[in-house]
């Protein structure tokens, strides 16, 4: 049995019914991990913890007292803070940086017996769309395009851990979406990727990007992986103050329903320019897969979603400016001694942000700064209370959003704009959801013309991530993506 292909549920049913130990399952990843690190996908590896937590799951599963994720091997993108674990955030400022706490969502997953076998790399503090933004080097997609070995981006921010799970390093991988970051990678590598309501899962210990934005959320092969994962990370936590104090349902229980009485909206200003003709006709493929499986399909209005990417790169670089403040090289991370106070902090923060932490930096302090707060930053925050608005009136309309994740494939590594804001388009159909704090789901739709991974998306109503992952699951049943990457079938 190659251990490595298959899915979460079926690892933990094959667990459970002793056909293998979870010591086996560990060491077929970390076997995986070791044939496949020319992806970079990983900063730090726990080989070592991954075999001491395993072991430890097949005690539990001989007691009979197996948790939900009992020696299932994950990956955690390295911005949650894991106790002894060098957590980096893909920055050289925290190169060195090794927490002495651990974030609540990987508590919960360690507690529901899922093993460790490292951190995932990612665009510094996830500032990016690529994955070319970590001071450890860009991550390298599993995918090539059929008959040609040029590397492609896995996208961004948690392309390690979109990279990881695509590569069958891991069987799921936690990651975090601040405009896309889960969404958008999950879509460039073929894979499950879902965001939660803001407030669902708790940002206690997960290093700060933008506050108002960020949600931690799962890669998975599947969307009942996610549903999975999921499940073991929600949860109120009184360590984080934007955690909704709410029960989490079964995630798992709409899947496989009928969709019949479901309404999905379909948003006609989301045919963008610039959007690629066959991303289009496979968004109007997945109306038609929703219609035949009795959804009701109809067009709606989201009229202030053209400003989303401008409101979002004003409101997110803002957050940036201030909640990164905090790195100056006097309590933790990297310390370059100046002549005196001023120079030491320009030296640990020149040396310790890369261009892009840089550059939405003063982008942020801009926008804050006294003769422009209200002409920029005061605005956005009015547009993101109308884009509010906007969906709200949508689902009265409609129980979901199908939109494209992304205007096009995945691109080359050589081939990234050297405009910062060609490659912020990337986030254009993602940002919303952020914005609003509305859950989204990606998932593996079809191949593009040059046989490359398109994902198709659903957008849900504040909390109703059941029905996002209903909706992702009919989608994933009629699309029957099953194929893998050739890149990794090249260097297995």
């Amino acid at each position: 049995m190659d251990l490595n292909r298959l899915t979460l549920a079926e690892a933990s049913r094959s667990l459970a019914a002793k056909e293998y130990s979870a010591v086996e399952l560990a060491e077929a990843f970390i076997a995986q991990m070791e044939c496949h690190r020319a992806l970079n996908a990983f900063i730090t590896e726990t080989p070592e913890q991954a075999l001491a937590m395993a072991r430890a799951s097949d005690e539990r599963i001989a007691r009979g007292e197996a948790g939900a994720l009992e020696g299932i091997p994950i990956a955690v993108k390295d911005l949650f803070c894991t106790n002894g674990i060098r957590t980096t955030a893909g920055s050289a400022i925290l190169q060195q940086f090794v927490p002495p706490y651990e974030s609540t969502v990987t508590s919960k997953l360690w507690q529901a017996g899922a093993v460790c076998l490292g951190k995932t790399s990612l665009d510094q503090f996830g500032m990016g769309s690529a994955n070319l933004n970590s001071a450890f080097g860009p991550v390298i997609s599993p995918w090539t395009k059929p008959g040609d070995e040029k590397p492609l981006v896995p996208g961004g921010s948690s392309g390690g851990s979109a990279a990881a799970v695509a590569a069958r390093m891991c069987l799921a991988a936690t990651g975090t979406d601040t405009g896309g970051s889960i969404r958008q990678p999950a879509a460039f590598t073929g894979i499950a990727g879902i965001k939660p309501t803001y407030g669902r899962c708790s940002r206690f210990g997960i290093i700060a990007y933008a506050s108002s934005l960020d949600q931690a959320g799962a890669f998975a092969r599947n969307v009942r992986d996610c549903a999975v994962m999921l499940q073991a990370m929600a949860g109120y936590d009184p360590n984080d103050s934007t955690s909704a104090d709410l029960p989490v349902p079964d995630f798992q229980a709409g899947i496989g329903k009928s969709l019949k009485g479901l309404r999905i909206g379909i948003p006609k200003e989301y045919r963008a320019e610039g959007l690629s003709p066959e991303i289009d006709r496979l968004w109007q493929q997945g109306a038609d897969w929703l219609r035949a499986q009795g959804a009701e399909v109809k067009e709606v209005s989201l009229p202030h979603s053209k400003y989303a990417l401008a409101t979002y790169y004003i409101i997110a670089p803002a957050e940036v400016s201030s909640n990164l403040a905090r790195y100056d090289g006097m309590r933790y991370g990297l310390r370059v001694e100046g002549r005196n106070l001023t120079e030491t902090y320009e030296r640990s923060r020149g040396a310790g942000f890369g261009d892009e932490a840089k550059r939405r930096i003063m982008i942020g302090t801009y926008v804050l700064s006294a003769g422009y707060y209200d002409a920029y930053y005061v605005k956005a925050q009015k547009l993101r209370r109308i884009l509010v608005d906007d969906f709200t009136k949508v689902f009265e309309q409609v129980d979901a959003v199908l939109a494209p994740t992304t205007p096009t494939p995945a691109f080359r590594i050589a081939e990234e704009p050297d405009d910062p804001v060609a490659m912020y388009l990337n986030d254009v159909f993602t940002v919303t959801a952020n914005l609003t704090g509305l859950p989204g789901m990606s998932v593996p739709s079809g191949l593009s013309s040059g046989g490359l991974p398109l994902g198709l998306q659903v957008m849900g109503k504040p909390w109703d991530e059941a029905t996002v992952l209903q909706i992702g699951a009919a989608l994933e049943e009629a699309a029957d993506f099953k194929t893998l990457p050739y890149g990794i079938e090249a260097r297995a």
